[in-house]
This record gives C-alpha cells, sequence and structure tokens, in this order.
C-alpha cells in the first residue's frame, strides 16, 4: 500500500490501520494517525518523502496502539516534530501502560504487553476539538467519543477522517463486536458524523474510502444496535456475571476467543453496553452471592 492522493491537501495510506497526512502548503504535512509500529511509519515517511513534503506534526485521534504506535519511529527521525491528541487520550499516550492496565484491571500479565496493546511512549500535547492549524495545517477537530473515551475526527474540506468512530464494512463483518469504552456515545458520534454535509469523501481507521458517508454511518449504528440487542438477549436467559454474559453474546455474533486479549477487548464491549441499558433502566446490576450480576431483578 502506497501513499493516495484524496484531494489537493490530504493523501491516505491505508493498510490494517489507516494514515493521513494533510499537506500544509508550505512543503511540510501534519501526519494523522502513524499505524502500529515501525511499518507504518516507514511508509508513510517514504511517501511523503516521494511528494516532497516533510513531517510538520503528528496529531493522533485517540490512544489505542494501532494508531499511535508508529510515532517512536517518526520522533527517531523527526525529534522536534510536537505530537497532539484529545486530553484523556494524551495522557495515555504519553503514559502507554494504561492500555493495558484498564483493559486487566491491574497490572496486566506478559500476554498483554504487545505492540497491540502496549505503544512505545511519545510526548502527546493535550488538544480540544475545534478549528486548529498543526504544522501548519488548517483542520477542524471534531469530537466523536465512544470507541475511545474521546477521540477526534478530522475535517479537512470536503474530505472526512471519521478515524474510529465509523469503520468500513469488510472490518463490521469482521468484528461483529466493535469495540467501545462508552457505546451510547459511539452510537451518538455515528449519528452525528452520519448528519454532516457537503462531504465528499470518508477516511475510516480500518476500511476502503467511501463517498456516501450517509450509508457508512447507517451500517455502523446498524451494527451498534445489533450488539446492544445481543446483549440485552444474552440478560433474557437469566441473571448472570459479566463473563458469563459474555460467552452467551460471542455465541449468537458467532464469535471465538482462543487469547486472553481478545477476549478481553469483547468483554469490554459487552460491559460498555451493558452500562448504556443500565442507564436506560432496562436491566439492573446487583451483588449476589459475591458477584456482580446483570438482569432484570
Amino acid at each position: 500500500m502506497t501513499l493516495q492522493r484524496i484531494s489537493d491537501r490530504v493523501w491516505w495510506l491505508g493498510g490494517a490501520v489507516s494514515s493521513v497526512a494533510v499537506d500544509n502548503g508550505a512543503g511540510g504535512a501534519l501526519i494523522v494517525d502513524t499505524g502500529l509500529d515501525d511499518a507504518q511509519a516507514r511508509k508513510l515517511l517514504r511517501g511523503l518523502e516521494a511528494q516532497g513534503l516533510a513531517p510538520a506534526a503528528i496529531l493522533n485521534t485517540h490512544s489505542h496502539a494501532d494508531h499511535h504506535g508508529g510515532n517512536a519511529h517518526i520522533l527517531k527521525k523527526h525529534p522536534d516534530l510536537p505530537v497532539y491528541a484529545p486530553p484523556l487520550e494524551a495522557a495515555i499516550i504519553r503514559h502507554p501502560l494504561l492500555e493495558p492496565l484498564s483493559l486487566y484491571g491491574a497490572m496486566p500479565p506478559a500476554e498483554l504487553q504487545n505492540k497491540f496493546l502496549l505503544a512505545p511512549a511519545s510526548p502527546a500535547q493535550e488538544l480540544d476539538a475545534g478549528p486548529h492549524t498543526l504544522g501548519g495545517a488548517a483542520v477542524e477537530l471534531l469530537a466523536v467519543p465512544g470507541h475511545a473515551v474521546q477521540m477526534f475526527a478530522v475535517r479537512v474540506d470536503d474530505v472526512l477522517y471519521a478515524a474510529d468512530a465509523l469503520f468500513g464494512p469488510e472490518a463490521l463483518s469482521k468484528h461483529p463486536l466493535t469495540f467501545c469504552a462508552d457505546s451510547a456515545a459511539q452510537k451518538a458520534s455515528a449519528q452525528a458524523l452520519g448528519e454532516l454535509r457537503g462531504v465528499r469523501t470518508v477516511l475510516v481507521g480500518h476500511g476502503e474510502p467511501s463517498g456516501d458517508l450517509t450509508a457508512l454511518a447507517g451500517a455502523n449504528l446498524q451494527s451498534y444496535a445489533q450488539t446492544t440487542a445481543w446483549v440485552l438477549d444474552a440478560v433474557g436467559e437469566g441473571a448472570a456475571g459479566t463473563d458469563d454474559i459474555l460467552a452467551r453474546v460471542a455465541a449468537r455474533a458467532g464469535v471465538s476467543m482462543g487469547q486472553m486479549g481478545p477476549l478481553l477487548l469483547n468483554r469490554a464491549v459487552v460491559a460498555a453496553h451493558l452500562k448504556e441499558l443500565l442507564t436506560d433502566g432496562v436491566v439492573q446490576a446487583q451483588t449476589v452471592e459475591n458477584r456482580l450480576c446483570w438482569g432484570v431483578f
């Protein structure tokens, strides 16, 4: 995969995770999300060099390792580059152990301390949503929380990089339990993006560019709603703990989890949707015989 021009100002590098570059009009570019590791970062730097562009700044839309794992390689080559991220996400990027720590609930075992959950640290600065000029490139940062506690989508003229607020159809099919920290916020963010006007091309964190933002947002909303329905049906089988609810949901979704990492990621998804249902008064949580149980009591 090579760097592809999307518009006069926007370049896109696809693959397992997307990276975006925004031309600042002065020979430099803002890099948005650097990928999982050095391999993506090298491709980015080679692609920019081929276009006569030098990195001017890095923006990480959120703190998941596959979106900032390439920072370290780029910063080795360009140590003075500023790095930006949403406030809470910037704290995690500065202290990446917080990601597997929050997922496991205690100091994570070695199995969870890998590049997929524990990226190298980088000195991210906190940034709020709104119009900004980063590395000389003018962008509009949209708050799209849900997949992560905080996350930015990036709009440049008629191009929208939705980051992980929206997923491509193949990603939705491959991962029917789409990761989220807050499922209600995830739905609200997808709904808000789908209502944007004047977007010609939408880029996603995982998937190909699309020219139909409304349809893409609709597909994501349908997938998120399906997960909520699976969780509610699982609770309806009888009061049970989170892990039992997860097993019931996984059976409905056709998901098999043979390792600790995928299991805990999907457990977090189920926990997020349980919290949404709890907030809406649809399910209840009680401690029963020293176990946290979900049900309709």
